[in-house]
């Protein structure tokens, strides 16, 4: 029963993948492409080599990704890569196959880089929500990481998308790179707040002479789990229970009623949990 869960949950996340990778793909072709709007990573060397030499779009972020693909093998191992490699493909293919034809068809900058950010934003969150990435300067990133470990990935990968972006406003102009930086802030943006959202919980801490009742309540009816912590109270010196709970953030007017509802004197504490991991949460899956 485990192991076909298992298979579902790594289904699931493969077809995300899927779909982020081809909205990504889409973007690139038919947003940015056309204008030649170079956002970084190996995407934006694929518009300045379809640009300058009519390279095709698929194949230059394929061969580009070959040599990138290899040297990770060799320094992060092949189950580091082995989703990015699926994704990489599936972006590969996507540029392939689908259909060519602008988006915004009077070629408008700000529009672009406005939806273009946006479909960027929502496929490579749902990518990277899955422990995948569309390989290019992220993967780079991660293997130089491996090499400068007082830096994060994000502060490489920053500077390795700013270098191609400065390349871009070297080809096709500053005012096409600044558009550029437009379409990368709010991809950064949206692909956070998806991740972030999807991924956002809140830990309760429950103070209360009745916790007790309050946690057999909580787990009957949203089948969450409960803890009771040994405190005890320093001005009053005796002992106490603070109730521990993960719930996700719409259930929270649910707990808060039932704590109202038993001991409305509780003293209670709602905090942000930006990532959980276990069960009725996030997957600790490969």
């Amino acid at each position: 029963m485990l192991n076909t869960l298992r298979r579902k949950n790594k289904f699931y996340e493969y077809a995300l993948i899927f779909i982020g990778s081809f909205m990504i793909g889409y973007a690139i072709k038919n947003i940015y492409d056309p204008i030649n709007l170079v956002t970084g990573g190996v995407s934006g060397f694929a518009v300045i080599f379809n640009a300058l030499f009519s390279i095709p779009l698929w194949l230059s972020n394929t061969l580009l990704n070959i040599p990138l693909f290899v040297v990770t093998y060799f320094v992060k191992g092949w189950k580091f890569m082995m989703r990015t490699l699926f994704s990489t493909v599936v972006l590969s293919v996507a540029l392939l196959v689908i259909p060519e034809h602008a988006l915004i068809e009077d070629g408008d900058m700000l529009l672009s880089a406005l939806f273009g950010g946006l479909i960027t934003g929502v496929g490579t969150g749902l990518v990277f929500m899955n422990k995948a990435t569309t390989g290019g300067t992220d993967m780079l990133a991660a293997v130089i990481q491996h090499f400068m470990r007082h830096r994060t990935v994000a502060q490489i990968l920053m500077v390795l998308d700013g270098l191609v972006v400065l390349l871009g406003a070297g080809i096709f102009g500053i005012n096409t790179a600044l558009y550029a930086v437009i379409a990368v802030y709010l991809v950064t943006k949206v692909s956070d707040g998806l991740i972030d959202g999807l991924k956002f919980a809140k830990t309760v801490y429950i103070v209360s002479d009745r916790s007790e009742e309050i946690a057999q309540t909580i787990m009957q009816e949203l089948s969450r789990g409960a803890t009771a912590l040994k405190a005890r109270g320093m001005y009053t010196g005796t002992d106490k229970e603070v109730l521990f709970c993960v719930v996700a953030h719409r259930e929270i007017p649910v707990v808060e009623d039932i704590i109202a509802q038993i001991d409305e004197n509780a003293f209670v504490i709602i905090a942000d949990a930006n990532e959980v991991m276990g069960e009725g949460f996030l997957s600790r899956g490969d």
